[in-house]
């Protein structure tokens, strides 16, 4: 007669997808709890900076044209703070410095100038970003699976890949950050860049948050030069720096509402980092 096998329970070699779903939960928990502690001095500093930063600005009321503000230091802290934590673990020789979040970059991944593609593909950040509780009905957060690509940041960061090819290469140098975290909505939706804003207390106090952090951040980095990307981030360096001793450079700000970038912009910025002696040739 053939034995009988018990049907209460399955085979040994069974695993069930609750088995699973509790292993991979996990390992990320695991995951995460040793890149927290194996962060340097350096990021944990970053990250306090960003923190208090972004608490400090979160309060502002901003008078009209401004209909709307974001702050994705608040609701993609996690997405930001990745960026810290993996890029900002040491000093770094330069720093380049620009302006606000845009609608399609830094305001749906944390990242500056962060285009989805070159977050989620070369940087490898790919979460952490929540929906905030108020939205611009034009303007609605999607993180990373926002559709629109933002142009600048696909120039700058398509720039430095083509450069580096590997994030790790260019971040070894150098890192990127904006002077203001919040990025201002008009009523229609469209952006208000700082430089916009009337010259209001909430101004006053927002730049006072913005260069007490760019200090912070220098303080921390150490960096030789301050690359401005573009006028406005280049002036608001030298206002904060202005006994500091450290050089200070502008490059071509990559809009595409600036005329001048729409014509090969990575060449005239290569061009530009070369005068300054901060890149050399590239071979042929």
């Amino acid at each position: 007669r053939r034995p009988r096998h018990p049907t209460s329970r399955p085979p040994r070699n069974t695993i069930s997808f609750r088995s699973v779903k509790k292993h991979l939960k996990n390992k990320e928990q695991q995951r995460r709890k040793t890149a927290k502690m194996s962060q340097s001095p350096i990021a944990k500093a970053m990250i306090e900076a960003a923190r208090t930063l972004g608490d400090s600005v979160d309060s502002i009321i901003f008078p009209p044209p401004v209909f709307h503000v974001y702050n994705p230091l608040a609701y993609a802290r996690k997405a930001h703070e990745q960026y810290l934590a993996r890029y900002a673990d040491r000093q770094k020789r330069t720093l380049f410095l620009g302006m606000n979040p845009g609608p399609f970059g830094m305001m749906q991944t944390a990242v500056p100038f962060g285009e989805i593609a070159s977050v989620r593909n070369w940087l490898g950040i790919r979460s952490g970003v929540l929906k905030p509780k108020r939205q611009h009905p034009k303007r609605p957060i999607h993180g990373f699976a926002c559709a629109r690509s933002e142009v600048s940041g696909q120039r700058l960061w398509g720039l430095f890949r083509q450069r580096f090819a590997r994030p790790e290469a260019f971040f070894k140098d150098h890192f990127v950050a904006n002077y203001c975290p919040l990025a201002f909505l008009e009523t229609s939706g469209r952006n208000l860049t700082p430089d916009k804003l009337p010259a209001t207390p909430a101004r006053r106090k927002l730049e006072a948050s913005c260069d007490a952090h760019l200090r912070k951040i220098i303080n921390i980095l150490q960096p030789e030069w301050i690359i401005g990307i573009g006028a406005f981030a280049k002036k608001r360096a030298q206002f904060v720096l202005a006994d500091a001793p450290i050089r200070i450079g502008q490059i071509l700000h990559p809009s595409p509402a600036n005329p001048l970038a729409n014509q090969s912009w990575a060449e005239q910025t290569e061009k530009q980092l070369r005068q300054l002696g901060l890149w050399p040739p590239t071979s042929p």
